[in-house]
């Protein structure tokens, strides 16, 4: 089996452990670390990511140019590469420290008046442990993209998969034992700079690479940069709208409230990683399209084609949620968090829009037109932080959800609308009318779904399997009669016939 298929294989199996982990240890680890602990631990997660931009999005260049160099055969050339990486992660290292020791110096006046005296001094700690975690994990980290930039994907995935599992599995049982937020974040700082060791180990071990020092190459610096500008823009955005709002009520609510909000931001995440299953398996053939002139015509049809089948799966996921998320949230969860379930709707209702679009973004990173995207979506990024702070007062982790929903709905669905209309030339009227179509069987797919709630009472977890598998069965009944076209039922009569649902479905919808 070829590296890159194994490679695939295992990032699905990855993310479903992903999945698992976060719907089976994250309930048991709330329970046991308490509400006030858990958004303790949250809200250190987004300082946390915010220091991960320091990374500038130099790692995919490293991935790129050292394969270019790879391809060549220019050994020296790549010596000298790594040296470069090595020296610009070195310094982005250091800078993390200097970075750490004001935000160490700044956690009193930012959390001053909302968390107490211990958890001051914990959060303090937590500081100082991700620090150094950063600190030594931008310069190790060169010889994770070098791997893969020599195609080793299985190694790479594999250790992505270790470090998945070993987290829970070695916190949990100091949990049991009674230790707390400053502990979790200590074993993932062990068990990631453990990752990255091995990973130096392996370079030089199997791999075999050089690593020379010399002088820099300001050109080929300069192109780097310039490479990695809108990606960097890109992790922005993403650390603006997914991490300040816990850092913000943090500030002004209290850790009782960042732990609700951050329980929204794992289910909101989930709808996340299933909505970008496959957007990034099109980037090459739109790449050719682009390449052979393609019309507006055939990128509205792939795009339409593409944006029919996520809101197939994504209003299924949806739909559910509305119907089953609050009694889930209740079970998983606990009670206490059950007003999560309204700021994920809050949130995951405008996101739809722009998750169904997906193939855009591909057309315009293969048109080379992504830099105003970039633009819209942090200037609407920082919409959503002035418009978070007053809301986050008055409506806490609700208002924060408001401001988020708003920021995408404004950006990535109207604005971008727009742009793909008149700028990328994308039928954007007739995608909605197939998305239109579709939304009518769905809906009454909903209104099945009302009524199972009326009808069968909510008493257990087993209660409410059996409600989603008979929505589930309306669902797919609905939109396979009447939202279904002949591609998308095809798509789905091998899975049928291996599940032996039934003898045969033909695309038209009979049955023989």
């Amino acid at each position: 089996m070829s590296q890159l298929k194994a490679g695939a294989i295992l990032s699905y199996v990855s993310t479903f452990i992903t999945i698992g982990i976060a719907l089976l240890y994250t309930p048991i680890m709330i329970r046991l670390l308490g509400q006030s602990e858990y958004g303790l631990y949250a809200m250190i997660g987004s300082i946390s990511a915010y220091l991960s931009i320091m990374d500038l999005g130099l790692g995919n260049a490293i991935v790129r140019y050292v394969a270019r160099n790879r391809a060549i055969g220019d050994k020296e050339s790549e010596a000298r590469l790594n040296g470069m990486f090595l020296f610009l992660y070195s310094i982005i290292g250091v800078l993390t420290i200097l970075v750490g020791v004001v935000l160490y110096h700044t956690v009193q006046k930012i959390f001053g008046e909302s968390l107490t005296a211990a958890e001051l001094e914990k959060a303090k700690l937590m500081v100082v442990i991700l620090i150094i975690n950063f600190a030594l994990s931008f310069p190790l980290s060169i010889f994770g993209s070098i791997m893969q930039a020599y195609e080793r994907f299985i190694v790479v995935k594999v250790a992505s998969i270790v470090r998945h599992l070993l987290n829970p599995l070695l916190t949990l049982p100091l949990l049991y034992w009674g230790y707390g937020a400053v502990m979790m974040v200590l074993v993932t700082t062990v068990i990631n700079i453990s990752i990255l060791f091995y990973n130096v180990f392996y370079c030089f071990k199997y791999i075999k690479i050089k690593i020379h020092f010399g002088k820099l190459d300001f050109q080929l610096l300069k192109e780097i940069l310039g490479y990695s500008f809108f990606i960097f823009l890109g992790i922005i955005v993403d650390q603006i709208n997914w991490n300040t709002g816990q850092i913000i009520l943090g500030a002004v609510s209290g850790t009782m409230v960042v732990a609700v909000f951050a329980i929204a931001l794992q289910f909101v995440k989930l709808y996340l990683t299933f909505s970008t299953a496959i957007s990034g398996l099109f980037l090459p053939k739109v790449s050719m399209m682009v390449a052979k002139n393609a019309s507006h015509e055939d990128f509205t049809k792939l795009m339409i084609k593409f944006g029919r089948i996520q809101y197939i799966i994504l209003s299924f996921i949806l739909y559910g949620f509305i119907l089953f998320g609050r009694p889930f949230i209740e079970l998983w969860a606990g009670k206490n968090y059950s007003s999560a379930y309204y700021m994920v709707l809050i949130i995951m209702i405008p996101i739809t829009i722009p998750l169904i679009q997906n193939l855009g973004l591909s057309i315009l990173q293969a048109k080379n037109l992504q830099g105003f995207r970039s633009v819209v979506l942090i200037l609407i990024a920082v919409f959503n932080v002035i418009i978070s702070i007053p809301l986050a007062k008055l409506y806490g982790g609700i208002g924060v959800a408001i401001g988020t929903g708003a920021s995408y709905l404004i950006g990535n669905a109207i604005v971008m609308n727009f742009y793909y209309f008149y700028r990328i030339g994308i039928n954007i009227p007739l995608f909605w009318k197939n998305i239109l179509k579709m939304s009518i069987p769905a809906f009454f797919s909903l209104v099945g779904g009302f009524l199972l709630n009326i009808f069968i009472p909510q008493v257990s977890i087993l209660m409410l399997i059996l409600k989603i598998i008979l929505f589930s069965i309306i669902y797919f009944t609905f939109m396979w009669f009447f939202g279904f076209n002949s591609y998308e039922k095809g798509l789905l009569l091998p899975i049928l016939k291996k599940l032996k649902i039934i003898r045969v479905i033909k695309p038209n919808g009979s049955i023989s």
